[in-house]
């Protein structure tokens, strides 16, 4: 398993990056990296961990994650064969330590706020993808300006954070081998009974030492975090699998007992299992 945090790769002197991703799966290892992201999700689906919170992203998404921020991809290859996504990396300092201090670039002050503990823009879509498109055969200069454009629409549209929580301190490698190490034993098998002891084993720590150490980085404790992301592939087949009665996506998803699965659907969701099938 890779290690974090990963640095983007790029020359010295290289302000703004374009990368695609045009890939089965995204990079889905827990990783950080100094430099802020706005990507495109141009084909796929699939969870997203960005700090203490798992969402899902879908086609023609766009989501912003800010620096130093633990996140990980999970690609739901069954939805989509191929996943391609379109990003810009930069930092606060990309065009100068000043740039964006500057009085004409204030209004950009929100958006590195917001992006502190990521964000999923809910408006204006269709007019940040207009740019994103444009991307692949623009010079570094047109990028550039594409680049401010895109800026300038995301202060102005409608946005929710990806987190609620962002341990602020960047992760040493060991932390990162073992987060890394615990969100993939989670995501790989939460429908499963998991226990304290597996996954204390699974960081090397004793049981104690470990729901300390869980705790302070993610601000709840692993059985939170466990029955979100078992509430999150709930989502997923209720939407997608229609034939499936609830009782049997409780099951699926780990639950002993539908009703505890209920009622943790409605703590997170605000709406029973049945209420948010019936939306689809």
């Amino acid at each position: 398993m890779k290690i974090l945090p990963f640095k983007i790769p790029k020359t010295e002197r290289e302000a703004l990056i374009y990368q695609e991703d045009i890939e089965r799966v995204f990079y889905d290892q827990l990783h950080q990296h100094e430099e802020i992201q706005i990507s495109y999700i141009a084909k796929g689906s699939g969870t997203l961990i960005v700090g203490d919170s798992i969402n899902d992203y879908k086609e023609e998404d766009i989501l912003v994650i800010g620096e130093n921020v633990p996140h990980v991809f999970r690609s739901n290859v069954e939805a989509s064969p191929e996943s391609v996504m379109l990003t810009l990396f930069f930092t606060k300092t990309s065009f100068g330590k000043d740039f964006f201090s500057l009085n004409d670039m204030s209004t950009v002050e929100d958006f590195f706020k917001d992006s502190e503990y990521g964000m999923k823009i809910l408006s204006n879509q269709k007019k940040i993808t207009h740019h994103f498109n444009k991307l692949k055969k623009q010079n570094k200069i047109q990028r550039i300006a594409s680049f401010l454009k895109i800026i300038n629409i995301i202060i102005s549209s409608e946005k929710t954070p990806l987190s609620s929580f962002v341990y602020k301190k960047k992760y040493t490698d060991d932390e990162g081998r073992r987060m890394s190490a615990v969100f993939e034993y989670a995501i790989e098998f939460y429908h499963q009974n998991i226990t304290l002891d597996e996954v204390a084993e699974k960081a090397n720590m004793s049981k104690n030492a470990f729901c300390r150490y869980f705790k302070k980085r993610t601000n709840k404790t692993f059985f939170q975090f466990l029955i979100e992301i078992r509430i999150e592939n709930a989502c997923k087949l209720l939407h997608n699998k229609k034939d499936l009665s609830i009782s049997s996506v409780s099951e699926l998803c780990g639950f002993q007992d539908i009703a505890n699965f209920n009622r943790k659907f409605k703590e997170l969701k605000g709406i029973s299992p049945s209420s948010y099938r019936a939306q689809f």
